[in-house]
């Protein structure tokens, strides 16, 4: 047993001070999980990757009910998807009416240059993701394993327990049918 793993079964059983000793454990692994979500995002992101880390680490951790990992790559399945959110939540922060809604924020000194931004692109994957999650659940957490998390396709076949070849039919499946759904989310409007 790894000491992540030895450390998460301690904080499933209540133990305080195993939270404590989990996050230098893990730090550097989810700052690059962290890192390769926001380089995905479009330009204009606010939020840095420290910020997403913490972000994430507390969610997962402190919590009024314990959580219950039993590996590793579960926990960073979990720690991908709670950063997914995190930044689904900052997309439409963004985006709602309060906070300026459509208007881009320009450099004065380039008006003439400025383009706006698509910030929908995150809210269109998720809302095709959470489709495919209702016919495919297989397919879309190998997308959310491999497009949040980061994992090759083989740790995706590991975290998951099937086969890789099945892992790599599911995730060309998947790709083909958010690519076809999002589109057509685009061509719609």
């Amino acid at each position: 047993m790894s000491e992540v793993t030895r450390i998460l079964s301690a904080i499933e059983h209540g133990d305080a001070q195993a939270a404590d000793q989990l996050l230098p454990l893990v730090y550097n692994e989810l700052r690059k999980l962290a890192a390769q979500k926001l380089a995905q995002e479009a330009s204009g992101q606010t939020l840095q990757s420290t910020a997403l880390v913490h972000e994430a680490y507390l969610r997962l951790v402190d919590v009024p009910e314990s959580q219950q990992w039993n590996s590793r790559g579960h926990f960073f399945a979990a720690a991908a998807e709670a950063m997914r959110r995190i930044l689904v939540e900052n997309a439409r922060r963004k985006q709602s009416r309060k906070r300026g809604g459509d208007l881009v924020r320009q450099d004065l000194d380039a008006i003439e240059c400025a383009a706006p931004e698509i910030p929908e692109d995150l809210l269109a994957l998720d809302d095709a993701l959470h489709k495919l999650m209702a016919t495919e659940k297989t397919a879309a957490e190998v997308v959310r394993l491999r497009f949040f998390a980061g994992l090759s396709l083989s740790e995706i076949a590991q975290v998951l327990g099937i086969a890789p070849r099945t892992v790599d039919r599911l995730w060309a499946y998947a790709r083909a049918w958010l690519h076809q759904e999002v589109l057509g989310r685009g061509s719609q409007a």
